[in-house]
């Protein structure tokens, strides 16, 4: 049986990737042009920026996965691309660059939901079995997803404001970190005391829905109540009081969406599937369902993940025409 090769390209923040998959699983090549430098000075990242940096970098990220894999474009099947959700001119530049590319070469195209990269980056550690649940945990969203068989995503739960992430980003800024300072945090909070009584919002109510804004409310105005008043606080103990707070909530919610929906394992992807405290949490408390979390080089955003997730639609028959949009809202349907 001949070899399928689908190229991948994701584009949807800050992160410039293309990836070249052999058949399910192979990942022969994940080039990420990361653009963390020039957004650290603005504690953020700006559209305007990200969509320079593409512009600039992609044609090289297309050749370095090709040389890097091996192939040519004569030996691939199909180019996947990320259509959402993200900055929409970030988008639109790997949309651009994937759509050039099939249609150059006479290649169909197939859409990807970034959510769905994630979740799908879990088939690096092992085959997964259906039903399963999933606690996605990015910069941008924080859901729990329930998927029935592959490529059949529903959400039965998500933020009803800041994702997990940002709230990270914005704690670390008032703390003074560098951006993105979700592995500081993390490492600050494994050596400190979680000191200070911040809020865990809606962890007692009997629905799968989040909030981190009034946490991160709290945070700012604990900090900055301490500095009118000249008094020095612990950036380790506000770490670990924060982290704390973010792991009591994230926790409470998995294991309410588990039994209700009980299943035989729970994926946890996203970039904050990297964090450590909660990687010692789930360990320690999820026994009801088998735990699968993607390999570290994939839990940040790459075209790896695309690639995986790109491989179930191919599979479905699930390819897009070249005018295909951007759709930076996109999200996976509610249960019913």
């Amino acid at each position: 049986m001949k070899d399928r090769y689908i190229l991948a390209v994701e584009s949807s923040c800050d992160e410039t990737s293309v990836a070249v998959l052999k058949n399910d699983h192979d990942i022969l090549s994940n080039i990420i042009a990361s653009q963390v430098e020039s957004h650290k000075r603005f504690g953020g990242v700006v559209p305007e920026v990200a969509s320079r940096h593409h512009v600039e970098v992609v044609t090289t990220c297309f050749e370095d996965a090709m040389t890097e894999a091996g192939i040519e474009a004569s030996d691939l099947d199909a180019v996947a691309v990320t259509y959402g959700p993200g900055l929409v001119g970030a988008l639109l530049v790997g949309m651009a660059a994937a759509k050039a590319f099939a249609w150059a070469n006479r290649l169909p195209l197939i859409p990807v939901n970034h959510m769905a990269g994630h979740l799908m980056a879990a088939r690096q550690v092992k085959e997964l079995t259906y039903p399963l649940m999933a606690l996605l945990v990015s910069g941008g969203h924080t859901e729990l997803v329930y998927v029935t068989e592959p490529g059949d995503y529903k959400i039965i739960g998500e933020t009803r404001d800041d994702a997990v992430g940002e709230a990270y980003d914005k704690v670390g800024r008032v703390m003074g970190l560098t951006y993105p300072a979700g592995r500081e945090i993390d490492e600050l909070a494994h050596k400190g005391q979680d000191v200070y009584d911040f809020p865990r919002a809606m962890i007692k109510e009997d629905n799968l829905e989040f909030s981190f804004s009034g946490l991160k409310s709290a945070f700012i105005n604990l900090h900055h109540n301490a500095s009118q008043k000249g008094e020095s606080l612990s950036n380790e103990d506000l770490s670990a009081s924060f982290q704390a707070a973010v792991l009591d909530i994230l926790m409470a919610k998995t294991k309410k969406a588990l039994e209700k929906y009980p299943v035989a394992t729970l994926v946890v992807a996203g970039g904050v599937a990297a964090n450590q405290g909660l990687r010692e949490r789930l360990a320690d408390e999820i026994t009801e369902a088998e735990v699968i979390i993607p390999p570290l080089r994939l839990c940040g955003d790459n075209a790896g993940m695309i690639a995986l997730a790109a491989a179930v639609e191919y599979d479905k028959g699930n390819f897009a025409a070249l005018d295909l949009n951007a759709k930076p809202s996109l999200a996976f349907d509610s249960v019913e």
